[in-house]
């Protein structure tokens, strides 16, 4: 027997967060002005760093293919404090603004990266449903900086914690002043590029629509 469609089950209401966000206008990365909400977000990359010729390919007539996904909750969120839509502070906003400060300084130190080169479409969503729509999305397309190139979406871990390995997001990107701070990595660039190489082999652009 059939299973019989349920609409309120979560993961098809998941389903319908994540093809919402699908459904928006993408916006340059360095348009994006100050707004309210928390959410959920999608990154594009369009540029020419030959590690990800693929995406950028796919991406250069319309955004299909993200580099990033990620998730802005807001203060009291992860503790289960609102059970309605976020309508004040500006999470969303900040945890994209982060990823546009990120960019530019890697633009500044190297150049290996442009803001100019990077779109985003972003859905601010009531907060119990934010990690479920990011989780489904990240699952469908599996952006390489969420799943090949770990460190992208990381934070300072504050003095005194610099003893660590830097990011493999910034062994390939160096710009962030804290994690130059951290140990440098032994892996050789080339064969950092080969790993997001045969990643990007395996797993094309998938679907669009969340499965």
């Amino acid at each position: 027997m059939a299973e019989v469609y349920n609409p309120l089950d979560k993961i098809n209401l998941g389903k319908s967060v994540a093809e919402a966000l699908l459904e928006q206008q993408t916006i340059p990365l360095d348009a994006i002005e100050s707004f309210e909400g928390a959410g959920i977000y999608v990154i594009y990359y369009r540029g020419s760093h030959e590690a990800y010729a693929p995406i950028a390919q796919a991406n250069r007539e319309a955004p299909r293919w993200p580099i990033y996904i990620g998730k802005a909750i807001p203060a009291g969120g992860r503790k289960g404090a609102s059970l309605s839509a976020s309508k004040r502070g500006t999470a969303l906003y900040k945890r994209i603004d982060e990823h546009r400060d990120t960019i530019r300084d890697v633009e500044s130190a190297t150049g290996n990266l442009k803001v100019a080169d990077f779109d985003v479409r972003y859905l601010t969503v009531d907060d119990i449903w934010i990690p479920l729509g990011e989780t489904l999305l990240i699952a469908q397309f599996r952006p390489v900086w969420n799943v090949a190139l770990d460190g992208f979406g990381n934070h300072d871990p504050g003095k005194g914690r610099y003893e660590g390995l830097r990011p493999l997001w910034d062994h390939l990107h160096p710009g962030r002043k804290w994690a130059d701070r951290c140990a440098k990595r032994p892996e050789p660039i080339g064969e950092v590029m080969q790993r997001l190489a045969d990643f990007l082999d395996a797993h094309p652009l998938a679907n669009e629509s969340p499965q």
